[in-house]
Parts: C-alpha cells; structure tokens; sequence
C-alpha cells in the first residue's frame, strides 16, 4: 500500500511522542511504501540515523510553518497552537502529495491527543486516528494531595480538554476514522463521547529487539538491600509523593530497604522535604537525569520499580522494567494500567491517596518477603513485553490493521485482554 503518515513527534533513539513517531514509521515500512509528514526540526537526527541504518520504503517530507510563528512555543507555552496551525498546514501538503501519489490510507501518528484534530481526515482516502491519550485524569480526591501550582495545572488542563471536545473537526476525526486507537481505556471513553463507535484499545509503547535482549539479560535480583525505583520525570502527576509515602510505611517493617529516584523535575525538592518528614531521608536517593546507559545500570540494582502516575497514557518505564524481569507497582489508570497485570505485577485502585499508600506498602512487603512470587512476576512480566510489546509483533498486528481497512472498510479486528 501507499500509506501517507503524520507524526509530527519523530526523533529515533528517543522515548515519549518522538520515538512513538519514528518506531511506527519503522513498522509500518517492513510491509508497506510510507510518505512522512514530519517536523523541518526532526531532519537532522533522522539523516543521522539513516546514514547508519537505512530505512527502505520511506519518502520523507519535512514541513514547518514560517519562521516568526515559533516564538509562539517558547517555554512551550504556545506548543498547542503551533501544532494545531502544523496539522492545517500538513493538510495542504498531503492533499498536493496525494494527486501526485493516490494513497491508499491516511494514518495520524503523533502527537497521540484525542482533543486536538488532524485535518488529513478531509482527504479521500480511509482514515486511522491514533493511538491517542490524553482522556486520563487525576481523580479529584487526590487533588488534595497536590500544591497549589499544581492544581492551577490540572484545572487548566481539563479545560482545555473540553474546549478541544467542542472543536468540530476533532469531532469530525472521531466519525470518519476507520479506526481509532486509544492508549488507555479512559480516553477510549471520551473518544465514545465523541461518536467514535470504531475505538480499540492500543498501547503506543513497544519494545525493539536490540533493547529487549539488553534489557533480558539483567539477571534478576536477590541481593541485599531490597530496593525500590521510580523513574522519570518528578512531577506532581507522576505520583511519586504517593510512592514515598508507601515507603515510609513499608521502612517500618523492613528497614533494610532504600528507594531510588531516578529523573528530576519540579517535584524534587517537595520530594526530599516528604523524605525528611518521614523520616526516611537517609534510605532516599535522588540520582538526578543520568544518560540512558546509566539508568540502565541502576534499574539493574533494583527489585521493583514504583510507578502511581495518576494520568500517564504512555508509561514505558513500566515496559523496560518488565521487560528487565522487575515486577512493576502501578495504578490502575492509564497507560500502565494496560501493560500490567495481576501476573506481572500489582494494580493498585486509586480509591483515595490514603488507600493507594496502604496497598503499595502491602504490595512491597509481599515482594520483599517473598523471593518466590518477585521471581515469577519478573518471569512473567518479561514474557509479557516479549509476546505484546515487542515492535516486531506490534508491526504486524499494524499490518493486519491496515489490510483489514483498505478491503473491508472496517477491522474485523479483537480488543486484547488487558486482564488475562
């Protein structure tokens, strides 16, 4: 097939939207001739790349808007209206591509946001829309949990999610998809809301080859002290205060612990004051952004990684992990929610921040008292990543997509059991 992708977000070697953007272009040209609506800003580390590893079937186009509308995202206070003006622009240059071509589908990558439109859907060809995030939220109740700063950010970033909900053309993404694929089920919700009866649950994230045999040969971990990680960046929705406060708990039963923070971000310095209170400085180590290799490194000397993000439609932290045989604590919100299970790890119901504190402490104590059930989770959890999450395998599910749209105008396709 002729496919015409957008992924404004595209950077190989990159995790978050750049690497969603360059790892689906890579699947989808193992089966298919792709043309690439990307970023003029994204050229130099994709030349780079492909001067080392060649990428056959793949034309790339390179677009921005005029040079004086980009102090609009400085700060990224302005990213939103940038990118909205990009995709009305990027139409216009896949319409003219598509006279000269004729493509047989048209597929939106990135940015994966449910409430923000791509106007390729105006062109005549079968549409895909996603995966797209963006309908989590904290649950009110843990509101009380965050700063002020904090609650001005998730006021702010609801309206914005229903002023977007009224914009028609993302209205009109959501009725003329083929298919739509959501990152979690909580944006699967409002993507219904929204009139979009073809929605299938889908992660982004994925796992390539060359990092999964990296990642696979960690041995798992016996040793002393049992030790807790969470990665990334620290901000308020990552939930890590809450994360903390389930190792002060679990400190007073097993004080040979310690947990590591690796990232850093606004949250840092209300996260060591939290560590001073209660009273646990000494067992907390705040590494700072170290290069991937190190993380790596570090994640190797841990047993499980803590995760609580309370709107995290991606979560590949928890993918690495499992795929490192760690068995991963999270919410069951969002992206993790998905990729975890009861045989990988622990779902923790965000019921209230004093019930969520409670269960992750239980939660460590059960792995740290028993060797048994860390080594089969771990085992688990890597044969997750292995069968779901490994790119490879994700690409061909995408094929299937694709041949299933183009013929039948609609996927005969199956919702996985996120459960099983």
């Amino acid at each position: 097939m002729r496919v015409l992708v957008s992924a404004y977000a595209c950077e190989p070697h990159k995790g978050s939207e750049p690497g969603v953007g360059w790892n689906w272009v890579r699947q989808i040209a193992r089966f298919h001739e792709v043309w690439v609506i990307t970023r003029a800003n994204n050229r130099e580390s994709i030349e780079a790349a492909l001067a080392k590893e060649t990428m056959r079937n793949v034309h790339w186009i390179y677009f921005d808007l005029p040079h004086w509308t980009r102090f609009w995202k400085r700060g990224q206070r302005g990213v939103h209206l940038y990118y909205y003006l990009w995709q009305f622009g990027a139409y216009f240059v896949g319409k003219e591509l598509h006279k000269e071509v004729g493509f047989d589908l048209v597929h939106h990558v990135t940015f994966g946001n449910y409430w923000m439109p791509s106007f390729l859907v105006l062109l005549p060809v079968p549409f895909m829309w996603g995966p797209l995030g963006g309908g989590e939220s904290a649950p009110m109740d843990f509101y009380k949990t965050f700063g002020h700063r904090s609650k001005i950010y998730e006021w702010s970033r609801s309206m914005a999610r229903w002023i977007g909900e009224k914009d028609p053309f993302v209205r009109l993404d959501a009725r003329r998809a083929k298919i739509v694929l959501a990152k979690a089920r909580e944006t699967a919700g409002r993507l219904r809301v929204l009139c979009a009866d073809k929605v299938q649950l889908y992660s982004e994230s994925g796992i390539a080859e060359e990092e999964f045999r990296k990642l696979y040969a960690m041995p798992l971990r016996s040793a002393n002290p049992f030790r807790v990680v969470s990665i990334g960046r620290l901000l308020h929705w990552k939930g890590f205060h809450l994360g903390l406060r389930a190792f002060g708990r679990f400190q007073q039963e097993c004080s040979d612990s310690e947990y590591w923070f690796i990232g850093d971000g606004p949250e840092r310095r209300n996260l060591q004051r939290l560590a001073h209170r209660l009273g646990v400085s000494d067992k907390v180590r705040f590494w700072g952004s170290l290069p991937r290799e190190q993380v790596l490194e570090k994640l190797a000397e841990c047993d499980v990684l803590v995760h609580p993000s309370l709107h995290d439609s991606g979560g590949w932290v928890c993918l690495e992990a499992m795929a490192a045989g760690r068995p991963v604590i999270c919410l069951d919100l969002g992206g993790p929610a998905l990729q975890v299970t009861k045989k990988t790890g622990f779902k923790v119901p965000p019921l209230s921040p004093n019930k969520v504190v409670r269960d992750i402490a239980h939660a460590l104590k059960n792995l740290a008292g028993d060797q048994d059930l860390k080594e089969r989770l771990g085992r688990a959890a890597r044969r997750r990543v292995n069968e779901v999450y490994h790119w490879d395998k994700k690409g061909e599910k995408i094929a299937e997509i694709y041949e299933q749209i183009v013929k039948q105008g609609k996927p005969d396709w199956y919702e996985y059991s996120f459960d099983s």
